[in-house]
């Protein structure tokens, strides 16, 4: 029924199928940035603390009676570490992203979005119609233009803290832009949270912005903080509407209580030594400043390739040589990288043995 679309997929390499990778390989693909979603005694603490409760399955949508101590904890101590009035934990980032798009973009609003935003916030301007307007990537100057042409309701910016495939960083003008324009600004965190800012809070502590009533920050907890599922800061206002009119939030079942509980114990384990886990990153973003010359303001190192075959052959040769990196081709990216990731998990001396062989 679809073998024709397949067999076009194959021909211009980008196939794509899951596979089970030796454990062995040395990790340099995951966005597991901190390395905790190896680490036994994080998982160890999280089973202690679930094994607390009676119950350790949500049973139900958040608005029934699937909302557990757990969620509400680990909310109200995310909300106070990033100084935001409110949280809410989601269960996907996708989740997320599509609950915010769908349900703050009202009909007289507009929402402006940059061109690379997370496939999952694109494929919710898909339920806007008319009410999506992208702007150029990271540039203040064509938001501005755009933002300045609307005037009749609500403006919503969408940006990254930090682009998943790129590892560049949102510019701060566009934080001042959304204030000027009385604009809400919706800042996905996902591959910023736990690795920039002085206590790796993510992108308002890295420019030193204390977050305000217009500024939503949502993030995942699959990444850095080793664990599954996502959450959403800001006013109280926004999470009341977001509870009331996000469909993701009010017709999923709650998420899940063990993994919310092992990325509460995580992301204590963070605040509590940031400052370790900071010299850990400066180190390994100066290996590879020393090695390849690129100077990485996250931990992302998008390598660019000549064409989809040869991406895959170069995995699968660095494969063979004991390491794993991302082979990232079309629709992720327009054009095809080699996806480096620094991680903590994984030790600097393999990391400089990687980096040599490009």
């Amino acid at each position: 029924m679809y073998q024709n679309e397949l067999n076009a997929l194959k021909k211009a390499n980008r196939f794509r199928e899951r596979k089970m990778f030796d454990e062995a390989l040395i990790d340099f693909a995951s966005n597991d940035y901190l390395g905790l979603a190896q680490d036994k005694k994080q998982f160890k603490k999280a089973v202690k603390l679930i094994t607390q409760y009676a119950t350790h399955a949500p049973k139900a949508s958040m608005l029934v009676n699937g909302y557990h101590e757990i969620h509400q904890g680990f909310e109200k101590m995310l909300a106070y570490l990033n100084g935001f009035e409110e949280g809410l934990v989601v269960g996907s980032g996708f989740l997320a992203n599509m609950a915010l798009i769908e349900a703050l973009v009202r009909k007289k609003d507009c929402l402006f979005i940059d061109e690379e935003y997370h496939a999952s916030g694109m494929m919710a301007t898909g339920l806007l119609g008319d009410r999506v307007v992208t702007f150029r990537h990271n540039d203040p100057n064509d938001l501005e233009e755009k933002l300045s042409a609307f005037e009749r309701g609500r403006k919503i910016i969408a940006i990254e803290g930090v682009y998943s495939m790129g590892g560049d960083i949102a510019p701060k003008a566009i934080f001042e832009l959304a204030n000027q324009h009385q604009a809400l600004l919706i800042v996905d965190e996902a591959h910023s949270s736990g690795v920039i800012g002085e206590s790796l809070l993510g992108i308002f502590e890295y420019y030193g912005i204390t977050p305000q009533r217009n500024h939503i920050k949502m993030g995942t907890l699959g990444k850095a903080y080793g664990s599954y599922g996502a959450y959403i800061l800001a006013s109280h206002e926004i999470i009341s509407f977001l509870e009331n009119r996000g469909k993701p939030i009010i017709y999923s079942t709650a998420p899940s209580i063990f993994d919310t509980a092992l990325a509460l114990v995580n992301i204590e384990e963070v605040a509590n030594n940031s400052q370790k886990y900071q010299k850990k990153i400066q180190k390994r973003q100066s290996i590879v400043k020393a090695i390849t010359g690129v100077e990485l303001r996250s931990l992302i190192l998008p390598i660019p390739v000549p064409d989809n075959a040869m991406t895959q052959r170069l995995r699968d040769a660095l494969i063979v040589k004991g390491y794993m990196v991302g082979a990232i081709r079309q629709p992720t990216v327009t054009k095809p990288i080699l996806r480096v990731i620094p991680r903590l998990g994984s030790s600097t001396k393999a990391l400089k043995s990687l980096l040599n062989h490009f």
